[in-house]
């Protein structure tokens, strides 16, 4: 019981570290909140109500999901989601209790991106730590929400600039085919977002890390005939 408490305790301080980023106290990590770069073009409008099409939906995830509602793609009841969110935080920090009182059809997955940061007073192994725990929390979705499909969303690249900065990034493919694996595994789905960034440099956020709303856009364009 000590031993998790302190575990907690230190998973904690991680995430307030996490969330800190972007205030100039860490440019290594994460911002607590999603940057706009005004001077990018912006994404041709589109008609399409996302809020009506993935009404029945919700997506559970760090800041760049959080960005969903964040930019009013998406209503806040349709979004989990924080800034500096593990897998392990949103296991333990009563995240599928929430998705449970929401009730929706569909639930998509988009952690991670946090959990290669992990460091190494937690584990010397962030991938095979944050799968363990994924494993758990789609068990632990499965069981609240049996009648709900379930969609990984992988962990976004970033661009060679913030790779640069915090080399932990390389790990991104290393660990998307790890949540393939884990989709095979647990029979759920798997959705490819890597056609997005074919020319989407002008998406970014200018911390290379997040991004603008028509980001979003495209990803809910890929994702809708999975909500229909």
């Amino acid at each position: 019981m000590f031993k998790k408490i302190i575990l907690t305790l230190v998973i904690g301080s991680t995430a307030l570290t996490l969330a800190a980023c972007g205030s100039g106290q860490n440019p290594q990590n994460v911002t607590s909140q999603p940057q706009v770069n005004e001077t990018a073009p912006p994404e041709q409008p589109n008609s399409i109500s996302y809020k009506t099409i993935f009404k029945n939906s919700v997506f559970l995830g760090d800041s760049i999901t959080e960005a969903l509602s964040y930019h009013d793609i998406l209503e806040n009841f349709n979004v989990v989601a924080g800034a500096g969110k593990t897998v392990e935080l949103a296991l333990i920090g009563g995240d599928v209790d929430k998705l449970a009182e929401r009730n929706p059809q569909h639930v998509f997955i988009m952690l991670g991106s946090d959990d290669i940061l992990l460091p190494p007073q937690i584990t010397d192994n962030p991938k095979q730590y944050s799968l363990k725990f994924y494993d758990q929390l789609i068990d632990s979705i499965k069981e609240k929400l049996p009648q709900a499909s379930i969609t990984i969303l992988p962990v976004t690249p970033v661009t060679p600039e913030a790779e640069q900065v915090e080399p932990r990034y390389k790990n991104i493919d290393d660990y998307n085919q790890g949540l393939k694996e884990l989709a095979d595994k647990q029979q759920v789905g798997f959705a490819d977002l890597s056609s997005i960034f074919v020319d989407g440099q002008h998406l970014y956020s200018s911390d290379g890390i997040h991004f603008k709303p028509g980001f979003y856009t495209r990803m809910l364009d890929l994702l809708k005939d999975q909500v229909k």
